[in-house]
């Protein structure tokens, strides 16, 4: 598989704090790929860096071939990259519907004065579309809810939404961020299969960080493990079970070699 995402010996600095330390990195074309570690391990600061929210002190993150290690969050969302965030960001004003049209205007070709004129162009272009969102809609089992305001949605709904919103920016890499917060173990599991049904209907590759084992181990194809910004293994979810300083890690145990 081709490498979408490559990151070369990534490294950024807080002042005096390193939050991540030389990581090498990639997520292949359509994989999905877990992203683990304790509290604190860097695991949101790299997702930050990917997208453009920090930059790196050293080190190459390339898209695609490209470097964007210092480009702009909303020209690295415009290659195609999309991102969930821990604590859900939805706009909670407008309704489900619009909250999906919203995203889906990163790709307006009418440009400003399309929107200020409101040609015949532009409102073409406006009902496709709201057409593209209530079909993505339909895809999530949200479509009777499209005009209800989304804060009236249940917890779950809302994660939903939010990769729907998500997947409007047509991206071929999605960055999920705890999406299994706040969950009880039925929402989990439907979130499991939500995961993979989007991997496979849209042909993404999916970066996942999760603390929830039980969801990193039941569905991602690899896992790389971070431990004070730095990358201390990477594996198949079977040899990360058994990784000692893996377990260490998570345990506080003292590795030992055998």
């Amino acid at each position: 598989m081709n490498r979408l995402l490559e990151l070369e010996k990534v490294t950024v600095r807080f002042g005096g704090l390193v939050a991540v330390s030389e990581v090498d990195f990639h997520v292949a074309d359509g994989e999905l790929v877990g992203l683990i570690g304790p509290n604190g391990a860097g695991k949101t600061t790299l997702f930050n860096l990917i997208t453009g929210v920090y930059t790196p002190t050293s080190g190459s993150i390339r898209f695609l071939g490209q470097e964007v290690g210092h480009m702009s969050s909303s020209d690295i969302t415009g290659m195609g990259v999309a991102r969930t965030f821990q604590n859900i960001r939805l706009f909670s004003s407008l309704s489900v519907l619009d909250n999906v049209v919203a995203a889906f205007n990163l790709h307006l070709k009418s440009g400003f004065l399309g929107a200020l004129w409101r040609g015949n162009a532009f409102r073409s272009e406006e009902q496709s579309i709201r057409e593209e969102a209530v079909r993505l809609l339909e895809i999530f089992g949200l479509a009777e809810t499209a005009h209800a305001p989304c804060r009236s949605l249940s917890y779950g709904d809302q994660r939903r939404l939010e990769i729907v919103r998500a997947l409007a920016t047509r991206p071929r890499l999605l960055l999920l961020d705890e999406p299994a917060a706040g969950m009880n173990p039925t929402e989990k599991v439907e979130l499991m299969r939500l995961i993979q049904f989007t991997q496979e209907r849209f042909g993404l590759a999916v970066l996942l960080v999760e603390h929830d084992m039980k969801v990193v181990m039941g569905i991602c194809q690899r896992i790389a493990v971070l431990e004070y910004g730095r990358k201390i293994a990477e594996g198949t979810p079977a040899e990360i079970q058994r990784d000692k300083r893996v377990i260490a890690a998570y345990l506080g145990e003292e590795v030992t070699d055998a």
